[in-house]
């Protein structure tokens, strides 16, 4: 934001789940002293007394009442998030109501590796890997349209290999989806269960950017 001022000291990133900011803004607070606030649409500055910053990524944003409580709203706000994950080997989809998952799905293609192999076997080789790779997106494509488009999402983030989901979003039927979303860009494993449902805590959770005084 225009006038802030950086400040010299180590920082460093923590993530805070929604429901936890209001306690970590107090605590904040109650570890560095008094506190002023410069509040944006898209990020948040709380500046201690002893020289402690704390700037906030607003998720979802933009924030539209500039003030605490209306940062403490806005990330608690009811949101159906949808998460897609696609790499090479692996895809995801996943429907996130209030942090719990609520539907899903999960599948794997194979996809060879590289080859030091050279001429005529190096070029069948990646026309092979191509099309293996083409078909592990179609699969995506797929359960994407079944999972997440009917959905009624009101957010979408995305994760795993930057051109894949690209691929797997220019597919017609996700136009609305393309238009939802939004950052944080997950990198991810290939996706199974357990990461899809990790994808999705880290999805909600609120990036701070701390900077503690020298």
């Amino acid at each position: 934001m225009p006038g802030w001022v950086s400040v010299c000291g180590v920082t460093r990133i923590v993530s805070v789940a929604p429901e936890r900011l209001d306690r970590w803004l107090t605590g904040f607070g109650e570890r560095h002293g008094g506190t002023a606030y410069e509040l944006g649409p898209e990020l948040v500055r709380v500046a201690a007394d002893d020289g402690a910053v704390a700037e906030i990524t607003v998720p979802f944003g933009p924030l539209v009442e500039l003030s605490r409580d209306g940062l403490v709203a806005h990330v608690l706000a009811d949101r159906r998030l949808g998460v897609l994950l696609v790499r090479r080997g692996g895809y995801g989809a996943g429907v996130f109501v209030a942090g719990k998952l609520t539907d899903s799905k999960v599948g794997s293609r194979h996809v060879q590796g590289t080859t030091k192999a050279g001429g005529w076997s190096q070029q069948r080789f990646a026309r092979r890997r191509e099309n293996q790779a083409r078909e592990a997106f179609a699969a995506a494509t797929e359960v994407a349209v079944r999972i997440l488009a009917p959905a009624r999402l009101d957010v979408l983030v995305t994760g795993g290999d930057r051109k894949a989901i690209d691929t797997v979003l220019d597919d017609p039927r996700l136009n609305r989806l393309r238009e939802l979303v939004r950052p944080p860009f997950l990198g991810v494993a290939d996706p199974k269960l357990k990461v899809l449902e990790q994808a999705g805590a880290d999805a909600r959770a609120i990036r701070i950017e701390l900077t503690d005084p020298d």
